[in-house]
C-alpha cells in the first residue's frame, strides 16, 4: 500500500498512540538475538532451577533463528554463520535436556562448528561462559589480574579506565579466573567433542604476546602494593566483589545488564555463595523480569529499553503535530520525570563537580545514566519547560548533567568523562573498543549539539557548543561520512552529526555539510532507500546490506532534509520509498541497525520502525510542504 506523507504520519502516530502502556512508556522488545536466550538456559541449568517452561520455550526460539547449514548469525549477511554464537546455542540446546547430540539440529551445528575450527577458535568471552560451566580450562595466565582493582586511579592503567560496560563484566570475569572457578552438575552436557585439536589454550600465541606488554604495565602498579602476594589477591577480590554488589539494581540485577548479572551469579559462588543465597535468587528473578514476546517467541532481553524507547516516542510524536496537552504526551513525560536519576553513579569519578540529573537507558536503571537518553527525554518536555516549575527544575538538572558531560576533547561520550586512554588499546581482546572505551562518538556528538541547537538557548557561538563542532568536522571520514558508536553504522553517525551541525547555525554550503550530503547520494539505493550492513562495524568501513532498510532509510533522508533548502531528487526519492514500501515486509524488518558490542552483539530495535520514518516525513513536511503552502 502506498500513503501519502500525511497518511503514514497519521497512520505510525496512530499505532504509538494504541500500543502505549498503562505507566505512560513503552515497552517494546529490546531484541539482541539468542544470545541471552542461551545462556539464560545455561543459567537455569546450572543453577538446577528446573524451569523447564521456559527453558523449553527458550530453545524454540533459539531453533527458530537457525540457519539451514546449522549455523547460528548475529545478523543476516554474515556470510556462512558466527562460530562463537553457534557454540553457545548448541551448548543451550544440548543442556537444556530436550535435543540429544543424535538430534539432525545439532549434528548440523556441531559439523558447522568443527568445519569452522572447532570450541578453541571461539572467542574469549565463549571460552569464559565454557570455563565457568566446566567445559573449558582456565588459563593458568589471566592478563588481566584482580588485583587491578586496587590500581590508583594516578596509574597509567587503572580499573575506571575501562567503559563502564567493560568494568561491569571484567570485575566478575577476573575474580572467576583468580579463583579458576567452574560449575558442572549432573546434567551438565560433554563439549569435548567440539574440539578439533583437543587443545585447552585459551588465548592464541599472538594474543599471548600483544598481552605481554600490557600486563607488564599492571604487574609494575602492583609491585608497588605493599602488600603480601596472597593478602593482596585476598583484599583485591574483596574489592571486586563490593564493586558488584555496591551496584546493584532494585531488581537484583548488577547493571541492569543480563552478561554482568550472569557472570556475577557465577562469581559469587566462587567466593562461597549458595546457589539459593537471596542475592542469587534476586539477581535471577531480576532476569527473568527482562522476558518478552517476540512474534509468538520468548526472549530474555539484554536489558529493557523503556525510558529510551518513551522519551524518543514522546519527543517525536510531538514533533509530528501532537499537542504537549495530549494525554499519550502527558502520561510519557510523567513516566519519564519518574525515571530521572538522583543517584550519584561511577560517572562521577571522572566528573566531580556535577550533580545528578540524567536519565538512564533502561526503566530498571537508577544511577547509570547515558548522555543520550538525556537529551532525548529533555526533548519530551522542551514544549513545556516554560510554563511547567516541575519540568524547569528537572530540565535544569538534565541540561547541566548533559553539560558536564563534555570530554576534553570537545565530543561527548555515552557514560562517562575522558574514558579514552590510548594504551588500552594494546589489549587484544576481540573488539576492545567496546569494552574499554567510552570515547566521543559522532552520534553522541552530534545528538547532544542538535539538542542545545534546536531545544535550548545556549548561544551557538559558545565555547562549548564550538569544541563540539570543531571535534565534529575533525571526525568526519574523507569520504564524507562519519562513524557512528551506537547505531549501523555510517549511515547513523552521518545523520546525527549532520543534522547536529545545522542545528548549530552551519550553513548548508559548509563543506563539511556538502561532502556528507553528497556521501549519502552516492550511496542510495536505486528503489530510493538506503541500507547498510553490520558488516560496517567490523571492517571500519561502510558496507552496503544491498537492500533498502526502512530505518537506515529515514536516517538518510533526516540528514538531507536538514542538510539542503529545497526537495531535491534524492529527497523525493527517499520519501517515496517510505511512503510504498513501509508495510512491504520482508528480512530487513529483522535486521539489527543498533550496536551492542561490535562482533559480539547487535540490537533489533522494534520502535524504531515507527520512530525515524515519523521523524523524518513529519520534518519533510514541516520543512517543504507547509513552507510551500504557506501564504506569501
Amino acid at each position: 500500500m502506498a500513503y501519502s506523507p500525511n497518511e503514514l504520519i497519521n497512520r505510525i502516530t496512530g499505532i504509538l498512540k494504541e500500543e502505549q502502556n498503562c505507566d505512560g512508556s513503552w515497552d517494546y522488545p529490546f531484541d539482541t538475538g539468542v544470545k541471552t536466550d542461551a545462556y539464560m538456559i545455561i543459567l537455569l541449568k546450572t543453577l538446577e532451577i528446573n524451569d523447564e517452561d521456559l527453558i523449553r520455550r527458550l530453545t524454540e526460539r533459539i531453533l527458530s533463528k537457525q540457519e539451514k547449514n546449522g549455523a547460528w548469525k548475529l545478523y543476516y549477511d554474515e556470510k556462512d554463520g558466527n562460530l562463537s554464537y553457534t557454540v553457545e546455542a548448541y551448548y543451550a540446546l544440548l543442556y537444556s535436556g530436550f535435543y540429544p547430540k543424535s538430534d539432525t539440529r545439532l549434528r548440523l551445528a556441531k559439523s558447522f562448528i568443527l568445519k569452522n575450527g572447532g570450541m578453541e577458535k571461539a572467542g574469549i568471552f565463549t571460552k569464559v561462559l565454557l570455563a565457568l560451566t566446566g567445559q573449558y580450562k582456565w588459563p593458568a595466565f589471566f592478563p588481566l589480574p584482580v588485583e587491578l582493582i586496587l590500581l590508583p586511579l594516578s596509574f597509567p592503567i587503572n580499573f575506571y579506565d575501562f567503559s563502564v560496560f567493560g568494568r561491569a563484566n571484567l570485575a566478575p570475569i577476573m575474580i572467576l579466573a583468580a579463583k579458576k572457578y567452574n560449575r558442572k552438575t549432573k546434567d551438565s552436557p560433554d563439549l569435548s567433542d567440539l574440539f578439533v585439536n583437543r587443545t585447552d589454550e585459551f588465548f592464541s600465541a599472538d594474543e599471548k604476546r600483544s598481552f605481554e606488554n600490557i600486563f607488564s604495565i599492571i604487574e609494575q602498579g602492583i609491585k608497588s602494593i605493599l602488600m603480601a602476594p596472597g593478602q593482596l589477591r585476598s583484599y583485591a577480590i574483596e574489592r571486586a566483589k563490593q564493586y558488584m554488589l555496591n551496584h546493584l539494581e532494585p531488581d537484583g540485577t548488577f547493571y541492569s545488564y543480563f552478561s554482568s548479572t550472569f557472570l556475577m551469579i557465577f562469581a559469587l559462588m566462587s567466593l562461597g555463595y549458595k546457589k539459593d543465597d537471596p542475592v542469587i535468587l534476586k539477581a535471577v528473578e531480576g532476569l527473568k523480569g527482562m522476558e518478552c514476546t517476540i512474534k509468538g517467541y520468548t526472549h530474555m532481553q539484554y536489558t529493557t529499553a523503556n525510558v529510551w524507547n518513551t522519551a524518543l516516542i514522546s519527543y517525536t510524536l510531538q514533533n509530528a503535530g501532537v499537542p504537549a496537552s495530549d494525554p499519550t504526551v502527558i502520561a510519557a513525560n510523567e513516566y519519564l520525570l519518574e525515571k530521572q536519576h538522583y543517584k550519584y553513579g561511577d560517572w562521577v569519578i571522572h566528573n566531580p563537580s556535577a550533580l545528578p540529573g540524567g536519565w538512564g537507558f533502561s526503566d530498571i536503571n537508577t544511577f547509570n545514566p547515558d548522555v543520550d537518553d538525556t537529551t532525548a527525554a529533555l526533548r519530551a518536555f522542551s514544549p513545556l519547560v516554560t510554563e511547567n516549575s516541575a519540568l524547569r527544575s528537572s530540565w535544569d538538572r538534565g541540561t547541566n548533567w548533559t553539560i558536564s558531560m563534555q570530554n576534553n576533547d570537545g565530543g561527548w561520550p555515552a557514560f562517562e568523562r575522558n574514558v579514552d586512554k590510548k594504551i588500552m588499546n594494546l589489549l587484544p581482546i576481540e573488539k576492545a573498543r567496546f569494552l574499554v572505551s567510552d570515547a566521543s562518538s559522532a552520534d553522541l556528538t552530534g545528538r547532544t549539539l542538535e539538542f542545545f541547537g534546536n531545544y535550548t538557548n545556549m548561544p551557538k557561538k559558545s565555547k562549548k557548543i564550538r569544541n563540539g563542532a570543531e571535534w565534529l568536522k575533525a571526525d568526519q571520514k574523507k569520504d564524507g561520512s562519519w562513524y557512528g558508536r551506537w547505531g549501523i553504522c555510517f549511515i547513523y553517525g552521518t545523520w546525527a552529526a549532520v543534522t547536529g551541525l545545522m542545528a548549530i547555525g552551519f550553513d548548508r554550503k559548509d563543506k563539511s555539510i556538502q561532502n556528507a550530503a553528497a556521501w549519502l547520494k552516492r550511496i542510495q539505493n536505486k528503489d530510493g532507500g538506503w541500507g547498510e550492513s553490520c558488516s560496517s562495524d567490523i571492517e571500519n568501513t561502510y558496507v552496503p546490506l544491498r537492500k533498502s532498510h526502512i530505518t537506515q532509510t529515514a536516517w538518510a533522508l533526516d540528514a538531507l532534509i536538514a542538510a539542503e533548502n529545497q526537495p531535491t531528487p534524492e529527497i523525493q526519492a527517499g520519501v517515496r520509498y517510505l511512503l510504498h514500501s513501509y508495510d512491504s515486509e520482508n528480512w530487513t524488518w529483522d535486521y539489527p541497525v543498533g550496536q551492542g558490542m561490535g562482533g559480539g552483539f547487535y540490537i533489533h530495535y522494534h520502535s524504531y520502525r515507527y520512530i525515524f520514518p515519523l521523524l523524518a516525513l513529519s520534518n519533510y513536511e514541516k520543512k517543504f510542504i507547509r513552507k510551500a503552502q504557506a501564504p506569501v
